[in-house]
């Protein structure tokens, strides 16, 4: 069942979603050579418990995963691209690294990802990163009221098609709000003017991820992580956004 927000529930969620943007903004800052991925995930764990905010994904046991969840954080190395567990893992030169976390202010929820090489780029990274940027900023475009949820697929499928990246259905986007995951799915390819009718007050989270060789996926033994099967390298964009009258509006973008 769809939950369309009022205004004044789209700017609480505004207000985790700064939160989550400051959050990842810290992580990014030390997400380098010879850090620990468990620093990371215990450093997010202090920031949630400065602001007064809960984890959503702590005990979260969905039917994909092997619950509960005892993390606050997904990192996601290199081929990995979802729902890593954070385990002892050093950063080294050239690693990209994927950034995944959900919380909850005051009974609301955003909900944000973001890739990056950490020490020294590679190109084809880079390109990679790029490609899910600009397909997560290409359907927060097309998220206009009276448009079609295939409208906002159709856009993130088109630019990973212009980077000739294959898209995987399985996992994608999703509504929020109250909880972390709500209906609709939000497919990151689709067919334009199909689908649900955007309306103001729907909150999704867009998240295009594109592996560089294939769309088929494997899962780490530890029965959360999602791997590229191929072994190809990964990138994950997020953002969490509001439908509106006009603009849609992105929820985790710092506040300035």
């Amino acid at each position: 069942m769809l939950e369309l927000k009022t205004p004044a529930e789209i700017e609480a969620m505004r207000n985790t979603g700064a939160f989550i943007a400051e959050l990842l903004d810290d992580l990014h800052s030390r997400a380098r050579v010879g850090v620990n991925l468990l620093d990371l995930e215990h450093r997010a764990r202090q920031l949630i418990e400065e602001r007064g905010a809960v984890s959503c994904y702590w005990d979260y046991s969905p039917s994909f995963g092997r619950g509960p969840f005892r993390n606050v954080i997904c990192l996601s190395v290199n081929d990995a691209v979802l729902h890593g567990l954070p385990h002892d893992y050093v950063l080294r030169d050239g690693d990209l690294l994927s950034m995944d976390i959900a919380v909850s202010i005051d009974g609301w929820v955003a909900d944000s990802a973001r890739s990056l090489v950490v020490g020294t780029p590679r190109a084809d990274d880079e390109r990679l990163i790029e490609a899910t940027e600009r397909a997560l900023a290409a359907g927060i475009a097309a998220a206009r009221p009276g448009g079609r949820l295939g409208d906002i697929s159709a856009a993130i499928g088109a630019v990973a098609a212009d980077y000739g990246y294959p898209v995987n259905t399985e996992f994608g986007g999703h509504g929020l709000g109250r909880t972390m995951h709500e209906d609709p799915h939000v497919s990151n390819q689709g067919r334009a003017g199909r689908g649900l009718v955007l309306k103001p007050g729907l909150t999704l989270a867009l998240e295009p991820w594109f592996a560089r060789g294939t769309d088929k996926i494997v899962y780490d033994p530890d029965g959360w992580t999602i791997r590229s099967a191929d072994g190809s390298r990964t990138a994950h964009s997020e953002h969490t956004i509001a439908i509106t009258d006009g603009e849609p509006l992105i929820l985790t973008r710092r506040a300035a």
